[in-house]
C-alpha cells in the first residue's frame, strides 16, 4: 500500500459577507435556519451532541466536535461511504465576516463525493447569503 492512499482532499469555500459573525453564527447554529440554507436538522451547539442533516436523497449523520461561538464550528459528516469533517471559521473584518467553511476528509477514489461537494457547498453559501439578507 503506498502513502498516496492516505491523502485526502479538502472543499474550501471562503466568502466575505457584509454581517456580523453573530449574525452569521445564528444561521449556522439555529436549526429553523439552518434547514432554510442547508438541509433539515436536529442540530444544536454542544460538543458531543449527535445530529443528522436530513435530504431528499438522504441522511448525513454527525456529530458536534468544536464550538467557539461567532468564531469556530466543526462537526463530522458520514453519508454515502465519506467520513469527512466540516470546519466553519468566522473572522471579524471591517465590512463584516470572512466567512470559511473547509471539508476535510475526500479520498482519492471518492472523486464523485469531492466533486458534489464542491458543487453543493457554493449553493449552500449562496443559500445561506439570501437567508442572511431577508433576516434580521
Amino acid at each position: 500500500m503506498n502513502e498516496k492512499s492516505t491523502e485526502t482532499l479538502s472543499v474550501v469555500v471562503e466568502r466575505e459577507m457584509p454581517y456580523p459573525p453573530e449574525k452569521i453564527w445564528r444561521a449556522l447554529t439555529h436549526p429553523h435556519l439552518i434547514e432554510e440554507w442547508l438541509m433539515k436538522n436536529d442540530f444544536e451547539p454542544v460538543v458531543g451532541h449527535r445530529f443528522d442533516f436530513r435530504a431528499d436523497w438522504g441522511a448525513v449523520d454527525c456529530e458536534v466536535r468544536i464550538v467557539e461561538p461567532n468564531k469556530t464550528l466543526s462537526y463530522t459528516w458520514v453519508a454515502l461511504g465519506l467520513e469527512s469533517v466540516v470546519t466553519w471559521t468566522l473572522t471579524a473584518t471591517s465590512a463584516g465576516t470572512y466567512l470559511r467553511m473547509e471539508q476535510t476528509g475526500f479520498r482519492p477514489d471518492q472523486q464523485q463525493a469531492y466533486q458534489g461537494a464542491r458543487f453543493g457547498w457554493q449553493r449552500f453559501f449562496t443559500n445561506l447569503e439570501q437567508l442572511l439578507a431577508r433576516t434580521d
